[in-house]
């Protein structure tokens, strides 16, 4: 049983094709990783094992018919808690939040998984509104990284990448606002993709504004190319969205890297102090593209860290966010959520505007340096997982201290996406990062899926907990 946790969505389906295995089995096995490890890991707030049992059960009986509803009929999901999903509460991390009402409305995202027959396992946990980059919370606790529980999963969707590397579902739905996919994705050993902004549309719409996107997290980059061909159709409900892609994003997905021209940055030009070990993995990655093909030159983006901008637009969403609560319930937020709050509603419009100057400037570089560059590869993160129930490993400053390749790519809007490359000498994930222009999601999926067919990007499954 625990053998299907390390299929893949495409093989899932590819066997409930053949008649080889029904989504019951697949179902009740990532429930059985579930209760395994949900004591130690910490990575759901919530599952309902009964209907998804008789969603998957429902998807069977279409199989036999021959009749699959759609492109992930029956395999198994989970979504973060931050995302609307019918049928219970949309909680965010807070006790904030409201648990009564009607919860009959699905985010764009999870209202696309449900057209195609995929079974909910549950919803996901993630720091109190998703702001920082660690998954804990006064709600949920804290979620640990599945290889090993001391360790942090990393956030903000660290419940989902957890969900992913432990075999609890192939495929979770996570949001990034300034590397919340990858940055998990990265210490827990998966892939996760950031899409361009709009690919993927979002209601309601967040608080941190056009910096938050949503995204998969997958068990390799031909699942989210996939996952992108359910999830990326355009929504009424999202002002902001783009339309409707060009193709799938499966097509061209074995083109490989040959004659592509990549970038890579090892340190933002020295700006980041990266771990050795995770320079040497990151490194191997980057010699494996050339290896395939790939024109590799080391070269690095044009822009000093633009993190005093991005504190402005995260803070202020913070603050606004926040915005409802009086001081006695302020008392329940999260001390890192608060304390950031009170700063970001400090901020003048002035202050938001100019933050919004750096932000065009930061996507005015970048688009000339992909008239260069195909593509552009960093460290995901420059170090691995650190102690879980901390924000920063020192102990000092906020998040973003320690995520400097991930949240210049939220100011963009360019889609970024990270890629396991090798485990350090403590056997914790190391990631890649692959950075495309604007609107070239495709690429970035092409590339990745050329690491993983090239090998470059397996890893040891975890152990379980």
């Amino acid at each position: 049983m625990t053998e299907l946790g390390s299929l893949t969505a495409v093989q899932l389906v590819a066997a409930y094709g053949k008649g080889e295995l029904s989504p019951v089995d697949a179902t009740r096995a990532a429930l059985d990783r579930i209760e395994r490890t949900e004591p130690a890991v910490n990575a759901f707030v919530r599952v309902d094992a009964e209907d998804a049992l008789r969603r998957a059960g429902e998807s069977a009986a279409r199989w036999r018919r021959g009749e699959p509803q759609g492109l992930l009929d029956g395999v198994p999901v989970s979504v973060k808690d931050i995302l609307l999903q019918r049928g219970g509460p949309t909680l965010r991390g807070s006790k904030l939040s409201r648990t009564d009402g009607s919860w009959d409305e699905d985010a764009p995202s999870v209202a696309r998984l449900r057209e195609h027959g995929a079974v909910f396992l549950g919803k996901t946990t993630t720091p109190e509104y998703g702001w920082k980059g660690v998954t804990d919370s006064p709600l949920s606790g804290i979620t640990r990284n599945p290889y090993d529980p001391s360790r942090t999963a990393g956030g903000s969707s660290g419940g989902a990448a957890a969900a992913v590397a432990l075999g609890a579902g192939p495929v979770a739905l996570g949001t990034d606002g300034g590397g919340s996919v990858r940055i998990p994705g990265a210490f827990c050993g998966i892939f996760a993709l950031k899409p361009t902004y709009g690919r993927v549309p979002l209601y309601p719409a967040s608080a941190f504004g056009t910096l938050a996107h949503v995204g998969p997290m997958t068990r390799d980059a031909a699942d989210a190319a996939l996952v992108m061909d359910v999830i990326s159709g355009p929504d009424h409900r999202d002002w902001s969205g783009l339309g409707p892609a060009e193709g799938s994003f499966r097509d061209g997905l074995d083109d490989g890297v040959q004659g592509l021209r990549v970038a890579y940055s090892p340190s933002f030009g020295g700006q980041v102090a990266v771990g050795p070990q995770v320079a040497a993995a990151v490194r191997r990655a980057v010699e494996r593209l050339a290896q395939l093909g790939a024109y590799v030159e080391e070269a690095d983006p044009d822009f000093s860290d633009p993190v005093e901008a991005f504190h402005t637009l995260w803070f202020a969403g913070a603050a606004r966010v926040t915005q409802p609560y009086g001081k006695d319930q302020r008392a329940l937020l999260d001390p890192g959520l608060r304390e950031i709050s009170g700063r970001g509603a400090r901020y003048s419009a002035l202050d938001y505007l100019a933050a919004a100057d750096v932000r065009m400037d930061l996507g005015r570089r970048m688009g000339r340096f992909h008239a260069t560059y195909d593509l552009l590869v960093t460290p995901t993160l420059p170090l691995t997982a650190f102690e879980a129930g901390r924000e920063t490993p020192t102990g000092r400053g906020r998040w973003t201290s320690w995520t400097p390749f991930t949240y210049p790519f939220n100011l963009t809007q360019q889609p970024a996406a990270t890629v396991p490359c090798g485990l350090d000498s403590q056997g914790l994930p190391i990631g890649v990062q692959i950075v495309a222009a604007r609107h070239r999601d495709a690429l970035v999926l092409r590339a990745s899926h050329a690491l993983y067919e090239a090998g470059a990007a397996d890893l040891p499954a975890p152990s379980l907990p």
